[in-house]
C-alpha cells in the first residue's frame, strides 16, 4: 500500500512536472489586438491600433526613431511577427536596453523595410550590420507590398532568423546581450509606416 502510494505521488509530481514545462513554453500574444497593452512607447512616431492592425507612422521631419518597447524584459525566447512594411525602414528589435539619445533603443534588430535588408541583423549602437543580406537572397523570402512573417529564435548565443520560412540569418555562440526587451522601430527621417497584425512569443 505504502509503495502504491509512492508510485501515485511520483506520477502526480511527474506530470505536474509536464504540466509546467509546456505552460512554459506556450506561445502568448504580445499585441491583444485591441490596445498597446504591455508595450510603451517612446518619444517619437506614432503608434495606435486601428481595425485590429498595430500601426505605427512617423514623418520625414520626426529625427527621432519612435519606439514602441515591450513592459517585459525577455531572455531566451521565440517570437513570430505578420507586417507589412508600407514604406520606410522598421525593425523588431529585440534583447535591447533603453536609451536617452535619439534612437531610444540600444541592441540587435531583425530588419523591416519596404525595399532592403529584410531579415537581416543590425547591432544599433554596436556592431552596425552583423548579417546583411544580399538584395538576391532578399528577393528570394521578401514579398514587398504585402503581408510577411518575420520569426527570431535566440537561445544563448545562438540566433537566427527567418523571412516566410526562409532562414535569413545565423550567428553561433554571438557576444552580445543575452536579455533585454523586445521593440518595434520607426525609423528617424523617414516618411514611415509600418503594420504588424500579430506579435506572438514563446519564452524558452
Amino acid at each position: 500500500m505504502i509503495n502504491l502510494t509512492k508510485t501515485l505521488f511520483v506520477m502526480v509530481f511527474l506530470h505536474l512536472i509536464s504540466l509546467s514545462e509546456v505552460s512554459a513554453q506556450k506561445r502568448v500574444k504580445l499585441f491583444d489586438g485591441k490596445t498597446l497593452n504591455g508595450w510603451h512607447t517612446l518619444e517619437g512616431g506614432k503608434w495606435e491600433v486601428k481595425d485590429d492592425i498595430l500601426i505605427g507612422s512617423s514623418p520625414r521631419a520626426e529625427q527621432r526613431h519612435g519606439i514602441l518597447v515591450s513592459d517585459k524584459v525577455y531572455k531566451d525566447f521565440e517570437i513570430e511577427v505578420k507586417y507589412l512594411a508600407v514604406r520606410g525602414n522598421s525593425g523588431l528589435y529585440f534583447r535591447v536596453d533603453e536609451s536617452k539619445d535619439a534612437v531610444g533603443v540600444h541592441g540587435f534588430q531583425a530588419e523591416i523595410d519596404a525595399k532592403a535588408d529584410a531579415g537581416g541583423l543590425y547591432e544599433t549602437n554596436g556592431r552596425a550590420w552583423v548579417v546583411q543580406p544580399t538584395k538576391q537572397k532578399v528577393a528570394t523570402w521578401f514579398k514587398p507590398g504585402k503581408w510577411n512573417t518575420m520569426k527570431v529564435r535566440a537561445v544563448g548565443g545562438d540566433i537566427t532568423v527567418w523571412v516566410n520560412d526562409k532562414k535569413s540569418a545565423e550567428l553561433k555562440n554571438d557576444p552580445g546581450r543575452k536579455q533585454g526587451y523586445i521593440a518595434l522601430q520607426l525609423h528617424g527621417d523617414q516618411d514611415m509606416e509600418v503594420r504588424f497584425k500579430s506579435v506572438k512569443i514563446k519564452e524558452l
